[in-house]
């Protein structure tokens, strides 16, 4: 069970998230790069990186908006929340509707999911400077711009 929740559950819920940020950047117009996890690149196609280690975190880059807005922004830094919260919205509602039987892999991926969103919203800055989720959306809010040095 740990490796079927750090190997396959993690990364499909850091997808998911990642997913949100891709979306809602690409409705408004973004040129973006997606990478899913850290560590040597074994697959690029396209804007989409897949790292040795995928399982470890994900992170979307994005700019050139067309709809250059303070909200638009914001809206793309909370959209991968939003997706992890849909997404444990979908399966709760799948299972309680008799679709998909109660397992450890679904209470594993809320439980992931839940995680991703607290600490995505947290406000801070990892060791190599790059800014949550919610720092971005402070940052945003109060400076106009996201102070990420990857920018």
């Amino acid at each position: 069970m740990f490796f079927l929740a750090f190997f396959l559950t993690l990364p499909i819920v850091t997808f998911i998230h990642e997913a949100g940020h891709v979306l809602s950047a690409r409705v408004f117009g973004a040129k973006i790069k997606f990478i899913l996890g850290t560590g040597k690149t074994l697959l690029h196609v396209g804007p989409v990186e897949i790292r040795r280690l995928y399982f470890m975190e994900g992170w979307c880059q994005y700019q050139d908006l067309t709809y250059d807005k303070k909200w638009v922004h914001v809206l793309i830094y909370i959209s991968g929340s939003m997706f992890n919260l849909t997404a444990i919205l979908f399966v709760n509602s799948l299972i309680f509707s008799g679709v998909f039987q109660p397992s450890i892999f679904f209470y594993q991926f809320v439980y992931f999911s839940v995680y991703y969103i607290f600490f995505s919203l947290f406000p801070f800055r990892t060791g190599d400077g790059k800014p949550s989720d919610g720092q971005a959306i402070f940052d945003v809010i109060k400076y106009g711009t996201s102070k990420d040095p990857l920018d």
